[in-house]
């Protein structure tokens, strides 16, 4: 946590903001108090340009083998985010994201799971899951030209409604559904 605060005395978002052109749009639109910022995912980059739609920190779920690089790790925990095993329905990594948003963090997550081009390009239930169990609203957010490494074009990140959610039992009907929406919403911005 404190490499994050450390970052924004030195203003690096900002100079990365300048560096890649970013335009971000709907900022108004992201809610008090805890929510989940749901957004594509097509670069190794595009958490920064998800922090963006935000001044708070945003807080991140990222794949456990990340946490294998001792360099990798001690950024991933220096920034705050924290390790999932994907695809058995991690339950400590889940209830770790819960408690962070009843604190009224703020939780960013690519529903893809990865951002490799080629393979499997269908979302996840992980977001939906956790807004149904803690009646947490969530956010689309578009992440747009995040592959370029040489910035050619601006990146955009564009922010939409944020959508409520009633707490409930997240059956698997219920996950499926709302992570067909929210992935609608985020290929409609």
């Amino acid at each position: 946590m404190i490499l994050w605060e450390f970052s924004e005395r030195l203003r690096l978002r900002a100079a990365l903001t300048r560096l890649f052109r970013v335009r971000v749009s709907g900022t108004e639109c992201v809610p008090p108090g805890g929510c989940i910022l749901v957004a594509n995912h097509e670069s190794v980059i595009d958490p920064f340009f998800l922090s963006l739609a935000t001044h708070r920190r945003v807080r991140f779920m990222a794949k456990a083998e990340l946490w294998r690089y001792p360099f990798v790790r001690w950024g991933m925990d220096a920034f705050g985010a924290f390790p999932i095993e994907r695809g058995n329905g991690d339950r400590g990594a889940m209830a770790h994201a819960g408690r962070l948003l009843a604190e009224g963090e703020v939780l960013g997550m690519f529903p893809r799971g990865t951002s490799k081009p080629a393979g499997s390009r269908h979302w996840q239930r992980g977001a939906a899951r956790l807004a149904l169990t803690y009646g947490t609203p969530l956010v689309p957010v578009r992440l747009l030209n995040t592959r370029q490494v040489v910035p050619r074009r601006p990146v955009e990140v564009r922010i939409g409604e944020p959508m409520a959610v009633a707490r409930c039992r997240p059956t698997i009907a219920a996950m499926c559904e709302l992570t067909a929406r929210v992935e609608s919403a985020v290929n409609e911005l």
